[in-house]
């Protein structure tokens, strides 16, 4: 079992569950009365001790912002909404990882799958290198060959901003 760090007081943010609630799908994260009907469902809770949709939303409301956006936890979520067809209160926690994975977002917080993805978007305008053998089959099947590297990806990444966020 991991060991429990102790809560400072200076580190709670009484403004976070609002700052979620503001968000697209953090709405109802007041609702919640902490069941653990979600918890109780969640096929990936069942798979990671990490990820425990009760224990976050607990720690959102107290205001444990900086460890909720920093642990890579609220990227776990599968969005099977398992959790939101049993949740009496109706707190949609698909949706409300999402809110929450924004915000991470916002503040500079990305887990490395998505940054590697970006990157992949990025450099060749698709998640998988498309090789020679590959645009062989696609000529043969009459379709046109696929480049290697994507400019006007790139040009949109770097004019965004997204190129300084994902390196």
């Amino acid at each position: 079992m991991e060991k429990k760090e102790p809560i400072d007081m200076n580190d709670l943010d009484p403004s976070f569950k609002y700052e979620i609630a503001s968000q697209h799908g953090g709405e109802h994260i007041m609702r919640c009365v902490q069941c653990a009907t979600c918890s109780s469902g969640c096929p990936v809770a069942s798979i990671s001790e990490k990820f425990n949709p009760r224990r976050i939303i607990r720690m959102a409301i107290l205001g444990l912002k900086e460890r909720v956006i920093k642990e890579d936890f609220v990227w776990y979520c599968a969005a099977c909404y398992t959790c939101s067809e049993r949740c009496p209160q109706d707190v949609r926690i698909p949706d409300l990882m999402s809110a929450i994975r924004n915000i991470a977002t916002k503040e500079g917080h990305i887990h490395p799958a998505y940054k590697e993805q970006g990157r992949l978007i990025g450099n060749m305008g698709r998640l998988y290198e498309v090789t020679d053998f590959e645009n062989e089959r696609r000529e043969k099947l009459g379709l046109p060959k696929i480049e290697g590297k994507n400019e006007e990806i790139e040009s949109i990444y770097t004019k965004t901003g997204i190129k300084k966020v994902i390196t």
